[in-house]
């Protein structure tokens, strides 16, 4: 099962309300996020992991209740920060990726193990004994990706991965992302040259899901409004 269902959820902040009566059924394997800042959609991906807990209404992600089995949920949902130092806490690239598995009671030889599989698959091997510190933007941003994939999650969140990088790490990240990862995706992005490349889009606006549907005329609506 791999369908994210939200049914009337509204989340409130101090002053503010963040998401509006939101009701969406999604299954599609790639799911764009559109919207202005503030329009509520980094709101909305950061329900799908229990980052932020609704003021009311239900989110079940894979069938996973996200207010009643939040740490279940956070085993199934992984979540990539725009930046990606946020999300680098150790001090090697190796034990960085490493530290996403403590708790699963692995071996030292099975982590070691995982540690080179995840490495090699985002083309960081060579990087295994670096300082992360020392990694440029594109590779901690897959660094960042690969300590999330380590831990097997069907569902991925990324919350605008390419907002700090340039055109080239872009378009490594975006590859990635949409053609080479077989989890599921959900992508809150502002580049709407990604969100094209989506099965779905969904725009959020004032904290309401305004439009979704096929990318295309969902994103051509969008900009036409934003000309107006």
């Amino acid at each position: 099962m791999r369908e994210i269902e939200l049914t009337a959820v509204t989340v409130e902040f101090p002053g503010r309300v963040a998401l509006r009566d939101l009701s969406v059924r999604l299954d599609q394997q790639r799911i764009a996020v559109i919207g202005a800042n503030g329009s509520g959609k980094s709101t909305f991906a950061r329900t799908l992991n229990g980052l932020v807990t609704p003021t009311s209404g239900e989110v079940r992600v894979h069938g996973v209740d996200a207010v009643r089995h939040a740490r279940q949920l956070r085993r199934r949902v992984g979540f990539v920060f725009s930046n990606p130092d946020t999300q680098i806490i150790m001090p090697t690239v190796a034990e960085d990726v490493a530290f996403s598995l403590r708790g699963r009671g692995l071996s030292r030889a099975e982590i070691r193990e995982r540690v080179a599989d995840a490495l090699a698959r985002v083309g960081l091997t060579e990087y295994a004994e670096a300082p992360a510190h020392t990694l440029s933007g594109g590779q901690k941003q897959l660094l960042a990706l690969c300590a999330v994939l380590i831990g097997e999650p069907s569902l991925v969140v990324a919350d605008e991965p390419t907002a700090y990088l340039d055109a080239a790490n872009s378009r490594r990240i975006a590859r990635f992302l949409l053609d080479e990862m077989p989890q599921q995706l959900v992508l809150a992005t502002h580049d709407l040259r990604l969100a094209a490349r989506c099965e779905v889009a969904l725009r959020f606006e004032d904290g309401r899901l305004v439009d979704h549907g096929d990318p295309g005329p969902v994103i051509a609506r969008y900009e036409r409004d934003q000309d107006q």
